[in-house]
C-alpha cells in the first residue's frame, strides 16, 4: 500500500517495526518512531500510550512472521520429510529476504529475562511435538533430530545475520550478495537431504 493509504496506527506500527528492528528496544525513543512515521509525538502517544505497548505489538507481528508460516509446514502430516525441507527453505528465504534483520531482532529479544515470546507462539512445545521431528527420528533413529534442525537453521539464517560483515568489509556488494542468496536457496535443501541420506 502507498503510505497515504495507511491509517495512522498502521504508519506508527510500520515505523516502530523499522526502528525497533534497527535499534532494539533500549536504543529506541518514541520520538524516533514518531519521526519515522512522519507524525508528532502527541499523536503517537494517543494511539500507543507507552513504548512497551508499542514494542509488544511489534514483537507479536515479528514472532508470527518468523515462526507462524513455518510451523504449519513442519506440522503437516501429509507431506514427506523431503517436501518439508524444500517448503521450509523456500519460505524462510522468502521471509528473510524481505526482513533481513528479523532473526537478530527476535533472538536478541528471546534472550531477555522478561521476554513474552512463549505467550505469543509456544515454539518449544510445537517444535518438540512436530511431525518433522517424528519423521527425522524415523529416518535417523540414532541421531538427535535437533542436530538436523540446527544445521538447517544455521545454513538458512546465518547468511542474513552475517550480511553486514560482507557489506562492511566489501566482500560482496548488494547485487553479488543477492545472487549468493539465490544460489544458496537452491543448495540448502540439497545439502540437508544429503546429510539425512548418509
Amino acid at each position: 500500500m502507498e503510505n497515504q493509504e495507511l491509517s495512522t496506527e498502521d504508519k506508527i506500527l510500520l515505523a516502530a517495526s523499522k526502528v525497533f528492528t534497527e535499534k532494539g528496544f533500549s536504543g529506541t525513543r518514541t520520538r524516533d518512531i514518531a519521526d519515522e512515521a512522519g507524525i508528532n509525538l502527541a499523536l503517537l502517544n494517543y494511539y500507543f500510550r507507552s513504548k512497551e505497548k508499542l514494542f509488544n505489538q511489534v514483537m507479536k507481528v515479528k514472532v508470527v512472521l518468523l515462526f507462524g508460516k513455518i510451523i504449519p509446514i513442519i506440522s503437516n502430516e501429509k507431506t514427506t520429510l523431503e517436501e518439508k525441507i524444500d517448503l521450509a527453505s523456500e519460505k524462510y528465504f522468502e521471509i528473510l529476504s524481505k526482513n533481513p534483520n528479523l532473526p537478530l531482532f527476535v533472538i536478541s529479544e528471546i534472550q531477555k529475562k522478561n521476554s513474552n515470546i512463549k505467550s505469543i507462539i509456544p515454539v518449544d512445545q510445537v517444535l518438540k511435538n512436530s511431525v518433522i521431528i517424528g519423521q527425522i527420528k524415523e529416518k535417523k533413529p540414532d541421531i538427535n533430530p535437533f542436530h538436523f534442525l540446527m544445521s538447517f537453521l544455521g545454513l538458512t539464517v546465518f547468511p542474513f545475520m552475517a550480511r553486514p560483515i560482507f557489506e562492511n568489509f566489501n566482500i560482496m556488494d548488494d547485487k553479488e550478495f543477492q545472487h549468493f542468496l539465490e544460489e544458496r536457496k537452491d543448495y540448502i535443501p540439497k545439502w540437508i537431504k544429503l546429510i539425512l541420506n548418509n
